[in-house]
């Protein structure tokens, strides 16, 4: 056909792109899973100590401990799973460590505690009828309230972990645990050692290194001059009837460094120094962190 215009009329030639070649994604590889690491320390429980009545025991957590008690009493421990523990004056025959692992699973290791044959004098007199007045109580309270508030502080100090001194040497004239029964009734236990020097201002040092959390600026009534320190991990001593003290609350004290001087301050019937060891709420026998005297 001739087009209208007599113009040869032009050839469209449609061109077709090239199709690229489909480049197949290489399959990515699947993620290696991260390995659980393995607990560090040992499998179960290990320890040394004084397994007996107003004992300690010092140990290791196992490895990979969440949790830990003794009894129902709940340890701290260090971050290498590190721990002390203690046994009441009045300690049951059978205890046990429980730990509590981050996988879920309990790992219990049971203690044999010793008895003791303590001190026991039995006097055939009636005990003291009646109870503190009125008015003793009301000095009593203030002074039984910060004594507790200074015996439950945690202070962040390494005492717990070291082998104690003697603060000083002289006669072991009250042994912890000794006891009167006044005719079949029980009088209260002598909660620590008390040791004579034959006179007052004698000085006395830290058994172990720790933090003043208690240093009364006035005699208690029946504490007289009282300091308490916090060696950690829930241990404590405590240091009555003094003449002097030397040192002040919330200082961080040395293992054998002076403290003050003994004396008869508070109700005591003469110059001494007694010298009482708190796990919580367990009473402990100093002579057990320090051996005989020498």
């Amino acid at each position: 056909m001739v087009p209208d215009d007599g113009a040869e009329a032009e050839r469209v030639e449609t061109v077709q792109p090239i199709a690229e070649p489909e480049i197949a994604e290489a399959p990515r590889p699947e993620p290696t899973p991260t390995p659980t690491p393995t607990p560090v320390g040992p499998t179960t429980f290990v320890y040394d100590g004084e397994l007996i009545q107003g004992g300690w025991l010092r140990g290791q957590v196992p490895g990979g401990t969440e949790a830990a008690r003794l009894g129902d009493q709940e340890l701290a421990f260090d971050e290498d799973g590190y721990f002390f523990a203690a046994f009441d004056r009045d300690a049951g025959p059978e205890a046990q460590l429980v730990a509590l692992l981050e996988d879920g699973r309990e790992i219990v290791s049971p203690l044999a505690v010793a008895p003791r044959d303590w001190q026991i004098e039995r006097v055939n007199v009636a005990r003291s009828p009646g109870g503190a007045s009125a008015a003793f109580m009301e000095r009593r309270r203030p002074e039984l309230a910060q004594i507790n508030a200074a015996r439950t502080q945690e202070a962040p100090a390494s005492g717990w972990s070291e082998d104690f001194i003697w603060p000083l040497s002289g006669r072991i004239s009250g042994r912890f645990g000794s006891q009167r029964i006044y005719r079949g009734e029980p009088g209260s236990y002598h909660s620590g050692i008390d040791i004579a020097t034959g006179g007052s201002g004698n000085p006395f040092v830290a058994p172990a290194a720790g933090v003043v959390t208690l240093a009364t600026a006035q005699p208690f009534s029946l504490e007289g001059y009282l300091l308490i320190i916090d060696h950690g991990q829930g241990l404590n001593s405590a240091f009555l009837h003094l003449s002097e003290i030397a040192v002040s609350e919330g200082e961080a004290v040395e293992q054998g460094q002076y403290l003050g001087r003994i004396g008869s301050s508070g109700r005591a019937t003469g110059p001494h120094l007694h010298w009482s060891l708190k796990w919580r709420d367990a009473r402990l026998d100093p002579l057990l962190f320090t051996g005989p005297m020498p």
